[in-house]
């Protein structure tokens, strides 16, 4: 029986000696949830861990395009499709999609999410030549306007290509690099940085019926192995980002389900991204329409997620969400950080 080790997360200057950090960042932990499948969960102090367990848990993240994870990062999302679900059409034109993301750097944004396909809940494959049109003007704009990480949000290595060739650092895949088998394959060769997420189904058919023997155990399991199939690729450990991908095939209550024990994801051992932001489920719980409407509740997930030592929040309301990391984590230290 396979034995999941959840850190229960501290945060704040009220730290026991015994404490032990967690990836290298500001959260700690004392005790530590055992999870495993059909059986009640039980709690353990950190010390009982068995040695892969904890070094897993603690271990320094390293750099990933340039950003250290001993803070919370933020990558705002930059749309350049005029159908996603949230912001669709407001940045089709590159010009304009440029300028936003400006916006963003200048707000303190850490990496800029470019996107030239819909992955909305029902969305349809776009063909990669039109992908290409939409994204690569956009990411050679904002390299020429300055520095700053830019990742590009594709499932095709074609398209993966020509963002890296206008000046992308990282490949963010929903599909955890399997819909294009060529793609792995180009980010080993050219040491390009990966984010893995979990998706059930695809955009199209992904929220029709989704199910799990245990969501999060089954997620945890899904990016354990696309973890281990990438390195097996030539992919290094330390180039790869989870992300358990809320809303993607998942309904309101797996989502929540997620949310309740996201530090377990830290025994994979790499950075964990959450993306919730302005998420149907948002909206359902706390109201307010597709859009704007729902930046409050997408700022309180992504504080909630900060309690969990998350290191990257993927997210539309950039400036809202970064004067929040600021004020929370003031809060929690007692003094301005």
């Amino acid at each position: 029986m396979t034995d999941y080790h959840r850190p229960l997360v501290q945060i704040g200057p009220a730290r026991p000696e015994a404490a032990l950090t967690l990836a290298g960042g500001w959260g700690w932990f004392t005790h530590v949830e055992v999870l495993s499948r059909g059986q009640t969960p039980r709690v353990i102090p950190a010390e009982a861990l068995p040695l892969a367990a904890r070094d897993a848990l603690t271990a320094p993240r390293p750099a990933i395009a340039g950003l250290s994870f001993d803070r919370p990062r933020v990558m705002g999302i930059l749309n350049a499709t005029p159908d996603s679900f949230s912001d669709g059409g407001r940045h089709a034109d590159p010009q304009v999609a440029v300028a936003a993301g400006v916006a963003m750097r200048a707000a303190g944004v850490d990496m800029l999410d470019i996107g030239g396909e819909s992955t909305r809940p029902g969305a349809h494959t776009v063909p990669q030549d039109e992908e290409i049109a939409r994204v690569r003007p956009v990411i050679e704009g904002l390299r020429a306007a300055g520095g700053g990480a830019i990742s590009i949000d594709t499932r095709k290595a074609a398209v993966a290509e020509a963002a890296v060739a206008a000046g992308a650092d990282l490949v963010n895949d929903v599909a955890g690099l399997t819909f294009d088998p060529a793609l792995a394959p180009f980010c080993a060769a050219r040491g390009v940085p990966v984010c893995v997420m979990h998706a059930q189904g695809d955009p199209a058919t992904m929220q029709r019926d989704p199910r799990y023997g245990d969501v999060l155990l089954d997620v945890y399991d899904y990016l354990a192995e696309r973890i281990a199939a990438l390195e097996a690729q030539g992919i290094p450990r330390e180039n790869i980002i989870a992300d358990p991908g809320i809303g993607f095939g998942k309904t309101l209550d797996h989502n929540l389900a997620l949310l309740a024990r996201l530090s377990l994801f830290h025994s994979l051992g790499v950075p964990i991204l959450l993306g919730a932001s302005r998420k149907r489920f948002i909206g359902t719980i706390g109201g307010g329409a597709a859009g704007e409407e729902r930046a409050p509740g997408s700022i309180a997930v992504a504080l909630a997620a900060l309690n969990h030592g998350v290191q990257v929040l993927r997210v539309h309301d950039v400036a809202q969400t970064l004067q929040s990391i600021l004020l929370y984590r003031s809060a929690l230290a007692g003094k301005q950080v």
